[in-house]
């Protein structure tokens, strides 16, 4: 897609001060918008603020929403943090978005409480705030949250396991994100409301940040506590792929059922081969969509997206379970991320 890239000297200053990312503003599409945000061109201001700008899932959030500024006549500035939980980086995006005169927000917070007050300041000076996959906390700082329903994926793969383990004991391993993070309490506890279990049944439970290394390494030691683990629920797809390794080194991946989260391409590809039983696919892009439109309706017309608006899921398997809905992994390819 072209589009046509310019950076404010005053971003610039902004961003050589606080030493985050600075804020490229990229003019998308030729249409018209109205209301008092919108550019001299009459385009409507909209900006799109993640966690990282490297992560696949904010990557393919960001397609989403550049594709609809061009649709929507929309001027689109994107930041992001240098890295996730980079709170002071997204406060500094945001108060610098509203002195260029956005008309909405989009965000996916880092910390879903401290970056609260900086959303009520932008949203006192009239600007619209949604929050994209991740709530805030509470949810009513925003003015929308569009997202996965992130408690019925984790119930989905839980319903998936409970089905596929076909009546034997489970000895379950969880492979979380971090203490605290609604994204992996919700799906933690989706997973486990799914399958029918509490905490009480996880024999083994580690923190992985998501990350494919500390996924290998939780399921290293969780083998090491309880050798005859044989579900293993895990955050997302980096954290199974991790311990998918960590059981083939033990000659253990045949017979542990892994189950998963996201719907990423290399984790819908993973569940293809064989190494991921299932997960539920989520559509950041779909997100970053509706945000886009939602900012262009309001700057229109004055009318405000409000409450949850649940973007999709879907459970991704080759190995369907009597009683569970489920697509198989061509149709999770074809709408895959990343």
């Amino acid at each position: 897609m072209s589009r046509t890239t310019r950076l404010s000297s005053s971003l610039l200053r902004a961003a050589a001060v606080t030493g985050v990312a600075a804020l490229t503003l990229t003019a998308c599409g030729s249409g018209s918008g109205s209301g008092s945000s919108s550019s001299g061109s009459g385009e409507v201001k909209v900006g799109l603020i993640t966690k990282t700008d490297t992560n696949p899932f904010f990557v393919k959030m960001k397609e989403g929403a550049e594709k609809a500024a061009k649709e929507n006549g929309a001027q689109l500035s994107t930041a992001a943090g240098k890295f996730d939980g980079d709170n002071a980086g997204q406060v500094t995006a945001i108060e610098n978005m509203v002195a260029a005169g956005v008309k909405g927000i989009l965000i996916t917070p880092s910390d879903s409480k401290a970056i609260v007050p900086a959303i009520e300041k932008a949203r006192a000076k009239g600007v619209l705030v949604i929050a994209l996959d991740t709530p805030t906390e509470p949810q009513s700082a925003v003015d929308a949250l569009f997202a996965t329903d992130n408690l019925k994926a984790g119930q989905l793969i839980g319903e998936y396991a409970k089905a596929a383990m076909k009546g034997k004991t489970a000895k379950i391993a969880a492979l979380d994100l971090a203490p605290g993070v609604s994204v992996g309490v919700q799906r933690h506890d989706g997973f486990l409301k799914g399958f029918g279990a509490t905490d009480k049944d996880v024999v083994c439970a580690q923190d992985t940040g998501g990350d494919q290394a500390k996924g290998q390494t939780a399921m290293e030691n969780c083998l090491q506590k309880s050798p005859d683990i044989n579900v293993v629920y895990t955050i997302n797809e980096p954290a199974a792929l991790g311990a998918y390794t960590a059981l083939k080194a033990k000659g253990r991946e045949k017979d542990v059922l892994i189950v998963s989260v996201d719907g990423g391409c290399t984790g819908t590809q993973a569940v293809k081969d064989g190494k991921i039983a299932a997960t539920s696919q989520q559509y950041p892009l779909k997100m970053a969509a509706e945000g886009v439109k939602a900012v262009v309706t309001y700057a229109k017309d004055g009318k405000k997206a409000s409450g949850y608006t649940d973007t999709g899921v879907t459970l991704i398997t080759d190995k369907a379970q009597d009683g569970v809905t489920s697509k198989d992994t061509a149709y999770g390819l074809e709408n895959c991320w990343g």
